[in-house]
């Protein structure tokens, strides 16, 4: 049975969006005001006629205005609500689909105001550490929640950003620029545009910046250290500072952050997501990849770039009218900390906590270099195919050790045959994925081995005379303790 489509919030904001009333938007759409009214009230779903009017009448695509941001703000809202904070039985998907569905907004400012709970709860526990440890207390305002404000910015706008990404592409095409010789071209725009060098500078004493911009002698300093994928990203970065400050702060204006921390961290978020999208400008990429099936390794070489640089230029390829593959992206540290997450698929990652350890992002420090790939499935029954390697970024000196992360990447299986991480995987044999979760927290999963402790809002089944090799086992709900 096809999903009825609830987008009366969408069709309000845009209607509100254009200034116009309810009168004049349903007269546009050949629809009754009561109609409407009950259309935006999400009383009645928008029929295809109607989705095919609206589209007309604002110049949108379909496809941009029906995709599914409730699916994202329902993933994210049953992980806030997991908190032993609320208490209670867990809400059913129903029920919470019905909230988002009803205001998106309210379910955007309760995950606000979680997020800020979590990191003041972290902030008091880091003062009460400082202080049994007799270091004279901890600063309260080193607050880290800007950071996730920011994420979440790219996370809710797909991690594309039209404006960035089709003024790096004019810069491209304008500036001739080809990817066999990106450092000089890159250097020379610079120098035209900006009459800014680029001095590449040796590591003194391990106090030499990665990049460093002097404005009154408009010299761009690179560490030595840096590789050629690197140096060509930060020359990218400052060509974006230096060229499209306007689009920048018009972006960031529109964004309503809360804070300057939470701008100044945007500000720089975004001249990346320009370096990113100079570097492999998206008609040209996109053509590749397809060409190429998503082949990571071939993808560096066509276009001068890292393995993580490509991983996660994939990750937005969600320009409309011209869509890649959605994919999730994900760097993790080895303490399996994320450092980096992205999904423009169903696949979400959780905010606080660890990953699942079934997922192989955590095998791949076993392995270092290699591509490891795994067929998933997560506990909705949608499956995945994904890749994860390890990168390395070198510390240059023997005393200073290098840093490894694991990449993650991947998207939907239905996706396969655009893959060539697929070849030999029978994507039919749902049995043979490895059945993976967020994290344990809020796992459904009752049968994992793997399982480091048990999730929220489930009760536990204790029996001292017997062990079972899943480390939990659970009541069923309604069902007296004891009784599994």
């Amino acid at each position: 049975m096809q999903k009825k489509l609830y987008l009366g919030y969408k069709l309000r904001r845009l209607r509100e969006q254009r200034g116009m009333t309810q009168a004049a938007l349903a007269k546009a759409l050949d629809l009754s005001p009561s109609y409407l009214n009950q259309l935006e009230n999400n009383q009645r779903p928008l029929t295809l006629p109607v989705l095919l009017k609206v589209s007309a009448v604002f110049e949108v695509e379909l496809s941009s205005f029906i995709e599914d941001e409730e699916a994202r703000l329902v993933a994210d809202l049953r992980e806030a609500l997991a908190d032993p904070l609320f208490g209670g039985e867990p809400l059913a998907a129903a029920e919470l689909r019905g909230v988002v569905g009803a205001s998106p907004e309210l379910a955007r400012r309760v995950l606000g105001l979680h997020q800020a709970y979590q990191k003041l709860t972290e902030r008091v526990q880091g003062l009460a550490d400082n202080l049994d440890a007799q270091e004279g207390g901890s600063d309260l305002t080193r607050a880290q929640f800007p950071y996730e404000e920011v994420r979440d910015y790219f996370h809710y706008c797909n991690n594309y950003v039209g404006p960035l990404d089709e003024a790096a592409e004019r810069l491209w095409d304008s500036e001739k620029i080809h990817a066999g010789a990106l450092l000089n071209e890159l250097a020379a725009v610079l120098k035209r545009r900006h009459d800014v060098r680029v001095k590449i500078v040796a590591d003194e004493g391990g106090e030499t910046a990665m990049r460093s911009y002097d404005e009154a002698t408009g010299t761009l300093r690179l560490s030595a250290l840096l590789n050629g994928p690197s140096r060509a990203f930060h020359m990218a970065h400052q060509i974006a500072l230096l060229g499209f400050r306007d689009i920048i702060e018009e972006i960031i204006g529109q964004a309503n952050f809360s804070s300057e921390d939470a701008r100044s961290i945007c500000r720089v978020g975004l001249a990346n997501y320009f370096a990113g999208a100079l570097v492999m400008p998206y008609r040209a990429f996109l053509h590749q990849a397809r060409a190429l099936k998503h082949d990571v390794e071939q993808l560096q070489s066509r276009f001068g770039a890292s393995f993580e640089q490509v991983c996660h230029r994939l990750s937005t390829l969600q320009r409309p009218g011209a869509r890649g593959v959605p994919f999730y992206f994900v760097r993790v540290d080895m303490a399996g900390n994320i450092t980096k997450r992205h999904s423009a698929t169903r696949f979400h990652f959780a905010r606080f906590g660890g990953a699942c350890p079934l997922w192989n992002v955590h095998e791949a420090f076993g392995q270092p270099g290699k591509i490891l790939v795994q067929f998933a499935e997560m506990p909705d029954r949608t499956t995945y195919i994904g890749i994860a390697r390890t990168v390395t970024k070198r510390g240059g000196a023997y005393l200073r050790p290098s840093r490894q992360f694991a990449v993650g990447l991947g998207c939907e299986a239905s996706y396969a045959n655009e893959l060539v991480y697929a070849a030999g995987i029978d994507i039919t044999d749902v049995k043979a994925a490895v059945p993976i979760g967020v994290n344990c927290r809020i796992c459904e999963r009752i049968d994992c081995q793997q399982r480091a402790f048990p999730p929220i809002g489930r009760g536990l089944s204790v029996d001292e005379h017997h062990r079972s090799f899943v480390p939990y086992l659970f009541t069923r709900k309604g069902a007296p303790e004891g009784v599994v």
